[in-house]
């Protein structure tokens, strides 16, 4: 019952605080919340795995968006992106597979 909660409050309540973290002039909280929301398109990857859903599957390292080259990836293009939304955008994607991580652990462990 905790499990649901804690992973979509990651997925969408607490990027909205990195959201007031990350804000620039140029890029208001809301603009950078969008940013980071449409991290959450990664799972787009879920469509074709079979079944589409599976509670009991990690995403991580499943999915094609959430394998360890893709994962890299997006290190990568963080650490050496000069545009201030790819950053944002990677670090949405980075967060997003550390909460889906967080999911994987919690359903192995409790």
């Amino acid at each position: 019952m905790l499990q649901p909660i804690i992973h979509y409050s990651l997925h969408f309540v607490f990027i909205a605080w990195f959201a007031h973290q990350f804000k620039r002039q140029e890029f208001g909280w809301f603009k950078v919340y969008l940013i980071l929301l449409s991290s959450m398109l990664i799972d787009i990857d879920h469509l074709w795995a079979t079944p589409i859903f599976d509670p009991n599957r990690c995403s991580v390292g499943f999915h094609t968006f959430h394998s360890e080259i893709s994962i890299a990836l997006y290190i990568l293009v963080f650490l050496f992106s000069k545009e201030y939304w790819l950053k944002l955008l990677t670090f949405g994607l980075i967060f997003h597979i550390i909460t889906d991580e967080i999911d994987c652990l919690m359903s192995t462990y409790f």
